[in-house]
């Protein structure tokens, strides 16, 4: 008996994933078909809404559809009992970098008090937000930053990162430009870790700057406060 119920079990099993694959299959095709601009479907999977498909394309762009792919909708999904934005967490958790995939040789550090939180920062020195949050963060200690010269700004972006990322002390010297205003001497040096950083923000489209990301993976877009900086960094949990 027990064996004919684990029989039973597994081809049901075999059936609901026979079934769900055909879903998928059906849905793929009438979108494809009936929208040839959109762009290639990476992942078909149900939302917590019953009868709602969720559609991710272009690595962590949400959609959503219906069991037939009838219907497209671009939008959020709220969770009206618990009131969270399902899709905005969805889309964070995949827009989330590893921190231990982040190419450290690429960055130069600043070290306050113990160091011994962890945060990683892309930013363009002709960032004026930017520098609005440089002058925040020295109020911010115990934390070892890890500083990604990202020049997405235009020429001169590129040549004050390499000047700052060929000057003696880069920590100083990066300072000395956002916080005090301070122009950067000219230096010259091996700058391909200014190209690196670029192609790993395309990877994993980091579009502006300050981009801010945390010990836990979590990654924080804009100038936030220092007050908020020091939450991120209590809540996150180091790798």
């Amino acid at each position: 008996m027990k064996l004919f119920k684990a029989m039973a079990a597994c081809s049901l099993l075999a059936l609901g994933l026979s079934a769900a694959v055909a879903q998928e299959a059906a849905i793929r095709k009438n979108l494809m078909d009936r929208l040839p601009n959109l762009p290639t479907i990476d992942e078909i999977s149900k939302s917590p809404m019953a009868g709602l498909y969720e559609i991710r394309v272009n690595g962590n762009d949400i959609f959503y559809t219906d069991a037939e792919g009838n219907f497209l909708i671009q939008g959020s999904l709220i969770d009206t009992k618990l009131r969270r934005n399902l899709t905005e967490e969805r889309v964070d958790k995949l827009n989330a970098v590893a921190f231990d995939a982040l190419p450290l040789k690429d960055a130069f550090t600043i070290v306050r008090g113990n160091g011994k939180r962890k945060l990683a920062v892309f930013e363009d020195p002709n960032c004026g937000y930017c520098k609005r949050f440089e002058r925040d963060m020295q109020k911010v200690t115990d934390v070892t930053i890890y500083m990604f010269l990202y020049p997405i700004l235009g020429p001169d972006s590129v040549e004050k990162s390499k000047n700052l990322w060929c000057a003696k002390d880069k920590g100083k010297a990066w300072q000395d430009l956002m916080v005090h205003d301070r122009p950067v001497a000219p230096a010259s040096c091996d700058s391909s870790a200014l190209a690196r950083n670029i192609e790993f923000g395309k990877k994993y489209r980091i579009t502006g700057t300050p981009t801010l990301i945390f010990a836990d993976g979590s990654r924080v877009p804009g100038a936030v406060s220092a007050p908020q900086v020091e939450k991120y960094l209590n809540d996150a949990k180091a790798p």
